[in-house]
């Protein structure tokens, strides 16, 4: 028996990366799931693979910063599978830039997508989270949600306001019976930062400072989704769950020396 077993979740930017790795575990543990994203084929293809690998799934695109497009994930989910029990509100995207070098453009799609974005999954799937007597948010922040980095001030800014909606969540919905959390990663290998990762000199600076000496995998942060979403964690809400390698723990100036 799974940890979600006969559980339907709703996983946003479920295409690649972390959402990925999330939905195909989710459905690994026994729930139900759609696979929420703009990039059609690619979404297509993991909702496939997780129904050749013996799990229920399907596609809806969807634009989370689109109000329509939420609601329609979330009747999707309860027409399809008879209603919903989690929401894994994980789609973002990030701007490398300074904040007088944002556009308002720039700033303002930044955070339609992570933080308005959350903000109309969350207002969709709540009413139907209540039919079924509760259920639990998953949202994907940062420990950029805390902790600042240089040139990414829309991101950093998003991912605090992310932090923020997941305990205003969880206060107003306590009676309802659904919980919310934010899961705060670290630096994790996806398309997002290939370009990062791809500067040799920059890849050792970062990680000199980091105790775990490496990014995670997307199927590092995944098991921690899946238990934030399941009864495991009944009594775990409006918390900020830092998934960071110990990045966040070590003392401003500090350095692990490394070979390579």
């Amino acid at each position: 028996m799974g940890r979600v077993d006969g559980k339907v979740a709703i996983v946003t930017g479920a295409a690649s990366g972390i959402g990925e790795a999330c939905a195909r575990l989710f459905a690994k543990e026994g729930a139900a799931v759609v696979v929420a994203d703009v990039q059609e084929a690619k979404g297509r293809a993991v909702a496939g693979a997780i129904g050749k690998e013996g799990g229920r799934a399907i596609f809806v695109r969807c634009d989370v910063s689109n109000a329509s497009d939420c609601e329609h994930a979330v009747a999707e989910a309860v027409s399809r599978f008879g209603g919903l029990d989690i929401l894994h509100a994980n789609a973002g995207v990030e701007l490398d830039k300074a904040l007088t070098d944002t556009t308002e453009e720039e700033w303002d799609r930044l955070h339609g997508v992570n933080l308005k974005g959350v903000f109309l999954c969350c207002r969709a799937a709540i009413p139907a989270m209540k039919a079924r007597g509760g259920g639990a948010i998953v949202i994907t922040a940062s420990v950029n949600g805390m902790q600042a980095e240089p040139r990414l001030a829309a991101y950093c800014a998003s991912k605090g306001g992310a932090v923020m909606l997941a305990k205003s969540i969880a206060i107003d919905y306590a009676l309802d019976n659904i919980r919310a959390n934010a899961l705060c990663p670290g630096w994790v290998q996806t398309a997002m930062s290939d370009s990062f990762f791809a500067d040799p000199v920059a890849k050792k600076h970062w990680f000199g400072v980091s105790p775990a000496g490496h990014a995670a995998t997307p199927g590092e942060i995944a098991p921690v989704a899946v238990f934030l979403a399941s009864d495991d964690a009944r009594f775990v809400t409006g918390a900020a769950w830092i998934a960071d390698g110990g990045l966040s723990a070590v003392l401003p100036g500090h350095r692990f020396d490394r070979e390579g």
